[in-house]
């Protein structure tokens, strides 16, 4: 299958909102931050008022900025968003976030194998440096489960499909927020196999391998579901 550019694959409102949300999952852009003016994002990214105000409309509906009238738009804490504050049931939370993983093994199984015929070298070079990373924090760091979604993330931005994307960035927050509030029962042993289980998933991806892409994300999530109902103590 022939592979083309990001750039020309997604629309300029999608790569710009893929962009800023890994900045923001990254942490270049932290909680609290204010996004750069809508003047210069136009004159630093090339393009229109209207690609620059759907971004902001999509980043916010997704809950990670908000926009303060006539201060500015800011990012907002992924790791506290509504459904885990006040009065609301965590454990409520985390039955949700089992059953989002549940449709993810749909989801991102047919993505990476999608990924892995149409990554761009410099997608995969991007997500090695990602990787080092994240594979470098311990296990009870708070960016831990930030590395992980952005890996996932990462994979379905190389599928080239808008949809892919759309779907992991919804996601995202519920699972940051349910993994960041279990963080005291995350193990070194189990930050060591999510590392193995990335790894082996951008083995395949850097083969250009899709069966064995396939394989590698089942089987990781397919853990990271074991490991969730663990920590929330849920039965299966």
């Amino acid at each position: 299958m022939d592979r083309v550019t990001p750039d020309r694959r997604l629309s300029m409102t999608q790569q710009l909102v893929v962009d800023l949300t890994q900045q923001i999952l990254a942490g270049e852009l932290p909680a609290g931050s204010k996004l750069p003016t809508e003047q210069v994002i136009i004159k630093e990214r090339g393009v229109s008022r209207t690609v620059v105000r759907e971004a902001m409309s999509r980043l916010q509906a997704e809950g990670f900025v908000e926009t303060r009238h006539g201060i500015g738009t800011f990012v907002v804490d992924t790791a506290r968003p509504g459904d885990f504050q006040g009065e609301k049931h965590v454990k409520g939370g985390a039955y949700d976030a089992l059953a989002v993983i549940e449709l993810r093994l749909s989801l991102e199984v047919e993505a990476a194998g999608i990924a892995a015929q149409r990554a761009t070298s410099e997608q995969l070079q991007a997500m090695r440096e990602a990787l080092d990373v994240a594979n470098a924090l311990d296990a009870s760091d708070s960016e831990s489960a930030r590395r992980d979604f952005e890996f996932h993330l990462q994979v379905a931005q190389c599928t080239g499909n808008s949809f892919f994307i759309d779907a992991m960035t919804h996601v995202g927050n519920t699972l940051i927020a349910v993994v960041q509030q279990a963080g005291p029962a995350v193990t070194a042993e189990n930050r060591a196999l999510v590392i193995r289980e990335r790894e082996q998933v951008y083995a395949a991806l850097a083969r250009r391998d899709a069966e064995a892409a396939r394989a590698s994300m089942r089987l990781h999530l397919i853990n990271m579901l074991q490991r969730i109902r663990s920590m929330t103590e849920l039965t299966p």
